[in-house]
């Protein structure tokens, strides 16, 4: 990937839900969030240390729960995934696009499974898209240019 000075668009992308066999496009997804990492951070101070201030030490990696949405096509895979007992961990890829639609970044969730399954709000006076809902919950994150 070659570094340029304007930055891709959000809307260009697509969802890997690796099940061990493939990596199969799960449809198109409307959004995708919880893509980070973050590092406890740990206070410490000697007994006998004359400092007023701590030191700092480096805690536990947490990564916050990945939101995938899409609209209700009739697909149940999501579905299944959610509603296995115990659940299956899988990879999950969110590849990043440029305008021609060639992958320029992943972003690949490692061990994860699906803690939340929301299927859509309806109302019969409205006009909006029926949106289905997948939290996922992750132990480890990779970003790699393609």
């Amino acid at each position: 990937m070659a570094i340029r000075d304007n930055p891709y668009g959000e809307f260009n992308f697509l969802v890997q839900l690796g099940d061990g066999s493939d990596d199969t496009v799960a449809g198109g997804f409307r959004t995708v969030s919880g893509i980070g990492t973050s590092l406890d951070v740990i206070e410490y101070r000697n007994g006998n240390d004359r400092s007023p201030s701590t030191r700092l030490l480096a805690g536990l990696r947490r990564h916050p729960r990945a939101v995938l949405t899409r609209g209700v096509i009739g697909d149940l895979r999501l579905w299944q995934w959610a509603n296995q007992d115990p659940p299956e961990r899988r990879t999950v890829t969110i590849v990043l696009l440029d305008e021609t639609r060639s992958a320029v970044m992943a972003f690949t969730l490692l061990r994860a499974w699906p803690t939340k399954w929301e299927g859509p709000a309806l109302d019969a006076a409205g006009t909006d898209v029926a949106i289905e809902t997948l939290e996922l919950c992750y132990e480890g994150l990779q970003v790699e240019s393609i």
